[in-house]
């Protein structure tokens, strides 16, 4: 979106706690959704980086009973609204200016249903972060902005190197639109609880949450509202085996810009607005007050 200095600060005053979202459903193939395997969270508030919660998200320890079974190598996909059940296409994934990557990640586990995310290693499977870049405009297209292009949708491939069993999913975004100051970083996460069958014998290293990311990374804190080319989306790299993860290939008209992505499906949409502040990864890291943006304090 593309957002002057005012324009931020104006949105800051009209923004409201309906930006905020929860990723609530899983696809195991493209045709198949469920919700019975996601820890689902009791409210779409973001987490701060080194919350206790960042794992899995408030109360992301307790497990539920079901399991999505996929098959190693396939491809699946993890959707984000605003609302609980509130699954319309006409209605952003994540508004209110809150840009930023999409990254996945996954832990093995002996049991999913039951397995804490606070003590699982986290290796990461999937990211997309800054996918186009003007900065003479200041108009940028993220990863977020591909959520809201394809109804909350994130596709990526399960690696098909691990070795079967089960597994715990996290699906993040991470909001950047007050990162330009410490602690302004909203990460939205839920933990999807998996079996994966197939596979090989890999078991990757991973990271922990809280622990993985830092107050200063590049891709933590930064100024969504300045001209820039590039972003740092934080933690590890992503697995070899993993894939970089898409949501669709866009064509949106409106009374400023037209932007497209490079992905998978193509969806086109009208809105009145299409400039997009952004941080960095190559497209290919003004302040306001936490969560003044969201309307929160």
């Amino acid at each position: 979106m593309k957002v002057t200095s005012t324009v931020a600060a104006l949105a800051g005053l009209i923004a409201t706690a309906n930006a905020h979202a929860t990723f609530q459903y899983f696809w195991t193939n493209a045709s198949t959704s469920t919700n019975t395997c996601v820890r689902t969270p009791p409210s779409n508030s973001p987490v701060g980086t080194m919350d206790a919660s960042m794992s899995c998200n408030v109360n992301g320890n307790t497990g539920v009973a079901g399991k999505c079974t996929v098959a190693a190598g396939s491809s699946v996909s993890v959707e984000m609204h605003q609302q609980p059940g509130d699954r319309t296409c006409t209605t952003e994934a994540i508004g209110g200016n809150h840009d930023g990557p999409v990254i996945i990640y996954m832990a093995k586990v002996s049991d999913a249903s039951t397995a804490a995310g606070s003590t699982a290693s986290w290796f990461k499977v999937a990211q997309s972060g800054l996918i186009s870049a003007e900065p003479t405009s200041q108009t940028y297209y993220w990863a977020t902005d591909g959520l809201n292009d394809n109804c909350g949708k994130f596709t990526f491939t399960i690696p098909s190197s691990i070795g079967a069993g089960d597994y715990l999913l996290r699906a993040e975004v991470i909001a950047l639109h007050v990162a330009g100051g410490s602690g302004g970083a909203q990460h939205y996460m839920s933990c999807y609880q998996l079996t994966v069958t197939g596979g090989g014998s890999a078991n990757p290293a991973g990271v922990s949450f809280p622990g993985a990311y830092s107050l200063t990374d590049p891709g933590i804190l930064f100024n969504l509202y300045t001209s820039f080319t590039t972003y740092t989306i934080p933690g590890p790299t992503v697995y070899s085996g993993g894939s970089g993860g898409t949501t669709t290939t866009t064509t949106k008209t409106s009374t400023t810009s037209t932007r497209t992505s490079s992905t998978t499906t193509t969806t086109t949409r009208s809105s009145s607005t299409t400039s997009r502040a952004s941080s960095t990864t190559t497209a290919s890291g003004a302040t306001q007050t936490l969560y003044g943006q969201c309307g929160g304090t």
